[in-house]
């Protein structure tokens, strides 16, 4: 018997998934949220990743085994790196291939990271089904190769690959399960609820740029009605910079809540009536599940500016706006921020337009589409 009948014949004997994720949360947590529905469906989920990556630490909380390669992406790096390359490349394939052997998966799910690359050809050199899933509206590196030999495309938002299904990107219950923006936003009163977000790690220039221009805003709108203006900010700052970012609120006179991160960001998605903040791939798909409107300051140097192309799926049906951060000063900002943060019909037109965009149980259909392969 070859070493394929041998993987196809083994893998009858369990209900396994091997997920391959690496890097960042923005592919981490959606391979999460999968292994949760598919563990309800009786699987045992094994995790490829590096010991780099976020996944080295989350994922062992979740109980996954977690099973490393040595793997790094070569974009943009030394001559030397870009050189050694194809020896690492073959290096890391040769290592994916002994652990899927091992664990003798039924499907392999790629989900992004420069960790799926050699997991997912190793994966279709075993003949294994291949399912991939892009998170963001920019077909990253991986998977855009992967996408030539995959079983299977997924994608979060319209990407140009002519096979992929679009099923949005896995989100947490308790945020789909939130109540329509109209039962939360207009049914209160007083000054809005803005919510400030920079990504997990926080945001230098947002952590700068938004204080001074709230105080700002706040000036001018009270200039303008002739009447004191308010606003209650709860702002996300990043581990180590929320003393920093309260002593910016402090000069400029503006009362706000400042955690270095927020742990429950369902309760603050319920609590806010507009975010500002970055377009990573999970915070669009948080806020269309939401029914949130945004004010969008795209990370600069993300890759293929894919943040942009993010942004661009609330912004092109009005349930955004979206300013780079090189074209941001306190000034530009607060006048931005006197077109919304004052306005409730507003920014509650923005959350139901949002809400529509919303693509919910995705994680369910993620896993139905890999159970296809089960089942086959």
């Amino acid at each position: 018997m070859n070493d394929n009948a041998a993987v196809k014949q083994n893998a009858q004997a369990a209900k396994t998934v091997l997920i391959m994720a690496g890097g960042t949360g923005g592919h981490v947590f959606p391979g999460l949220d999968l292994a949760s529905e598919l563990r309800q469906r009786g699987y045992d989920i094994h995790w490829l990743g590096t010991e780099a990556g976020l996944e080295s630490r989350l994922v062992p909380k979740a109980n996954i085994p977690l099973h490393y390669i040595p793997v790094r992406g070569i974009r943009g790096k030394r001559l030397t790196n870009i050189l050694a390359a194809p020896i690492n490349i073959l290096m890391s394939v040769w290592l994916a291939l002994k652990i899927i052997k091992k664990i003798n998966p039924q499907v392999v799910v790629g989900l992004g990271g420069f960790v799926a690359g050699p997991g997912g050809v190793a994966a279709r050199l075993l003949g294994l089904p291949l399912v991939i899933h892009e998170q963001n509206a920019v077909i990253g590196t991986t998977n855009k190769l992967l996408a030539k030999i995959a079983n299977r495309v997924l994608c979060a938002f319209p990407i140009s690959i002519s096979k992929a299904i679009c099923i949005g990107n896995p989100v947490r219950a308790e945020i789909e399960s939130l109540a329509a923006p109209k039962l939360r936003i207009n049914q209160r009163s007083g000054a809005l609820n803005i919510l400030v977000v920079g990504g997990s790690r926080g945001a230098q220039a947002i952590n700068e740029l938004v204080p001074r221009a709230c105080a700002l805003a706040i000036k001018n709108k009270a200039a303008a009605d002739g009447d004191a203006v308010q606003v209650n900010i709860w702002h996300q700052a990043g581990d180590k910079k929320d003393a920093a970012t309260v002593d910016e609120y402090q000069q400029a006179g503006v009362q706000a809540r400042v955690d270095p991160f927020i742990e429950n960001m369902s309760e603050a998605l319920d609590w806010a009536d507009f975010v500002i903040c970055r377009s990573g791939a999970l915070t669009v798909s948080e806020l269309a599940a939401a029914g949130l409107g945004a004010l969008f300051i795209p990370y600069p140097y993300a890759i293929d500016d894919h943040q942009t192309a993010n942004a661009e799926y609330l912004v092109s049906a009005g349930a955004a706006i979206v300013k780079q951060q090189s074209d941001l000063d306190e000034t530009t900002l607060a006048e931005a921020f006197e077109s919304l943060i004052f306005d409730r019909n507003k920014v509650c037109k923005m959350a139901c337009l949002a809400r529509e965009l919303a693509r919910p149980k995705a994680a369910i259909h993620f896993a139905d589409y890999c159970e296809e392969f089960v089942n086959a």
